[in-house]
Order: C-alpha cells, then sequence, then structure tokens
C-alpha cells in the first residue's frame, strides 16, 4: 500500500526464468513450492498427491528420481497432473536426462554428487534439447569434497563458490535458463549463504531451510530463516521443507508470504489469543472457521476478536470482522464499518456465508475486468 511504505518490501533484481508454464525471477510472483513423498513408482499414489498439493495453491512440484524405474514412471504423473514438475536428481546423472525426455519442466541437480563437469554438460544438453529449466541445488550437507577440505566445515563461503563454480559450467554451455539455492538446515548458515550469493549474481534464488523439522519446529525455523531474507528482498520462489504432509508445506508457505505482504491466497484471519474478557470462545471459533474456508482461494481478511478492546479496531482493517458482545449477541463489520449482529448460535455459519459471498463478488469483478482487458486466465490459476 502506497501510503504505508514501512510495509514495501523492495525486491532483488533477478533475471527471470520459467519452470514450464511458471514464471520465477524478475517481476514475477514468489511461487511456492513442495515435495512429494510418495514413492516415484507408486504412480497413482504420487499423482493423487500431487492433486492434493495442486488444490492447496503449489505453484511446482517436485518428485524425487532416484532410479530408472522412477525415471519412467515420471512420463505417466506428468500427464495427469497441472502443475510444472521438477526432477529432483542425485548422483547419476542419467536420471536427470531421463527425466527431461519424461517431460519434466526443470531438473534439480546437486554440484556435490551429480559427477563430474562433462556429466553435468550432458544435463545440460538434455536440458536445452527439450526446454527444461535447471535448478543448481547446493546442500550444506553434501558439498563436494574439496570444498570441505578446503573450508573444514559447512559455512557461507563454501555454501557460494559450490554454486558459483556450477554457474559458470551452465554459463561457458551457454545455458542461463536457471535458478541457484544453497541450503542449509542452520538457520544463521543458510542465511548467510543466500546474503552473500544475492550480491555475487542476478539469477533467481530458491530458497529454503533444508531439513527443518517437524510441523511446528520446521515452520518456525523456515519462517525465520526465509523470512528475514524475503524482507530483505531476497529470494524469488521458496519451499518449507517439513517432515509432515507436504501439503502442510504449502499451507506454510502462503502463510509466509502473507505475513510479508507479498503473496496472498485464501483468507487471512485475524485472531486474538483469547482472554477472560472473550465473550463467545474464540479459539474454537477459528479452529472450525479455518476448517470450513479452507476451500476459498480469494484473499480475504477476516477478524475474530472475543471483546470490544481491540475487536473495533481491528475490524476497521479488515474486509470481513466480528468482536464479541453481550448477552451472546456479537457485532460483524462489513469493510470496516459496523454493520449488523449475530447470535453466537448463528455466528460460524453466518461468516462462512459473508467470507463465501465476498469470495464470489471478488472473483466475479476480476473476471468483468479481465475480460474488459481482453485477458484469458488460465486454466487453475489462482
Amino acid at each position: 500500500m502506497s501510503h504505508r511504505p514501512y510495509r514495501e518490501i523492495i525486491r532483488r533484481k533477478s533475471r527471470q526464468i520459467h519452470v514450464g508454464s511458471v514464471a520465477v525471477g524478475g517481476d514475477a510472483p514468489i511461487s511456492v513450492q513442495s515435495m512429494t513423498n510418495t514413492l516415484t513408482t507408486d504412480v497413482k499414489a504420487t499423482i493423487e498427491q500431487v492433486h492434493r498439493l495442486e488444490a492447496a495453491g503449489a505453484d511446482i512440484v517436485r518428485i524425487s528420481c532416484p532410479d530408472e524405474e522412477s525415471s519412467r514412471a515420471l512420463k505417466d504423473i506428468i500427464r495427469e497432473v497441472h502443475v510444472p514438475i521438477v526432477a529432483d536428481i542425485h548422483f547419476h546423472y542419467r536420471r536427470a536426462i531421463e527425466a527431461a525426455e519424461a517431460g519434466a519442466a526443470c531438473l534439480r541437480i546437486n554440484p556435490g554428487n551429480i559427477g563430474s563437469a562433462e556429466r553435468v554438460r550432458e544435463v545440460i544438453k538434455a536440458a536445452r534439447d527439450h526446454g527444461c529449466s535447471i535448478r543448481i541445488g547446493v546442500n550444506a550437507g553434501s558439498l563436494e569434497k574439496h570444498l570441505q577440505e578446503k573450508y573444514g566445515e559447512p559455512c557461507p563461503e563454501a555454501l557460494v563458490e559450490s554454486a558459483q563454480a556450477h554457474m559458470r559450467i551452465l554459463e561457458d554451455n551457454d545455458f542461463f535458463e536457471f535458478k541457484v539455492s544453497v541450503k542449509a538446515s542452520d538457520v544463521f548458515l543458510a542465511v548467510a549463504a543466500y546474503q552473500q550469493l544475492a550480491d555475487v549474481c542476478d539469477y533467481p534464488l530458491h530458497l529454503g531451510i533444508t531439513e527443518a523439522g517437524g510441523l511446528r519446529t520446521g515452520t518456525v525455523k523456515s519462517a525465520i530463516g526465509m523470512g528475514s531474507l524475503l524482507w530483505a528482498g531476497i529470494g524469488d520462489t521458496i519451499r518449507v521443507s517439513l517432515s509432515a504432509d507436504p501439503v502442510e508445506e504449502v499451507h506454510a508457505g502462503f502463510e509466509i508470504l502473507k505475513a510479508l505482504n507479498l503473496r496472498h491466497r485464501g483468507v487471512n484471519i485475524i485472531a486474538c489469543p483469547s482472554c477472560a474478557r472473550q465473550q463467545f470462545q474464540v479459539i474454537d471459533t477459528v479452529a472450525k472457521l479455518e476448517e470450513r474456508l479452507a476451500h476459498v482461494t480469494t484473499p480475504i481478511t477476516l477478524s475474530i476478536i472475543g471483546c470490544v478492546v481491540n475487536g473495533p479496531g481491528e475490524a476497521k482493517e479488515t474486509d470481513i470482522g466480528i468482536t464479541g458482545g453481550g448477552n451472546r449477541n456479537h457485532m460483524v463489520y462489513m469493510a470496516g464499518a459496523p454493520d449488523h449482529k449475530v447470535s453466537e448460535d448463528a455466528m460460524v455459519d453466518h461468516i462462512v456465508e459473508l467470507v463465501e459471498k465476498r469470495a464470489a463478488a471478488i472473483e466475479a469483478a476480476a473476471k468483468d475486468q479481465e475480460a474488459d482487458a481482453g485477458i484469458k486466465r488460465p486454466a487453475g490459476a489462482h
């Protein structure tokens, strides 16, 4: 918002590449990624998981190709999904070539274990021949042996040196359709490495705190690490790495971007933690609303505040708000202004109805605007 400059983030200027139909870098929205955890050879299960990730809003999905059977399965998977697929390659460069032939939109290769420069060149040729982009994926846990010996331990300089060496290989082969990551499980190490990398190149950066942990721990670590980088304008696509359902990675990714006002998807609920002043059960109400509004993809702000201390002020800043009142009757705010009251028994159903109507109106207005401008929205766009 122009009248609130303290909310503005000036993004680092980077080149723009494409992962299939998704633009990464430049002025493109920061994309949210996840990765399947099914056996790639279980085609049915993998397709089902990708569909769940698509429904959650994932822009890009990565699938591991550890063996030739998985590479063969990739072709059948790609045929049945809508998001661009990144093939995750470790150790066997031939898997990258097979994945490119199978229709992968991007090849993720790890410089620490993909092999010689000649093998990387063969991967580059396959990417060029089949219209794939590449991600150079440096990881603190799998640095090249000579860098481990040179630096003694993983450090920002080692990660950046590894990335730069492989960037040069791609550049020397006139291949520039790539993005870079320098991941670590240590927040300080990852952030410092990305900061250094951002200063020495203009390629799009894929952010991640690798092996961050379970749902709660991993989300917090990722929010601190990636959040600080995004706040500084660094980062073009993100993946929250969680030991949890991959769908939770997508949800967490969007929440991080929402918090920084970088991208909005779905209902953003502002809610108080509740106390003795609450006039209705805030925690239960929020839980019910999060579940029942999960299908809404239109950006809408909703405030759920249990009493009148902060309720009216928060409601003024949201599309729809509710503030706890007496006698089990609560005030509903629309577009920041008091509008009507609702009984506690009807409150959740009423809020869901209001949000759905608001979302439908916003979508209809957006379609009319696009029609007037002659813009055709892609299938599955959000």
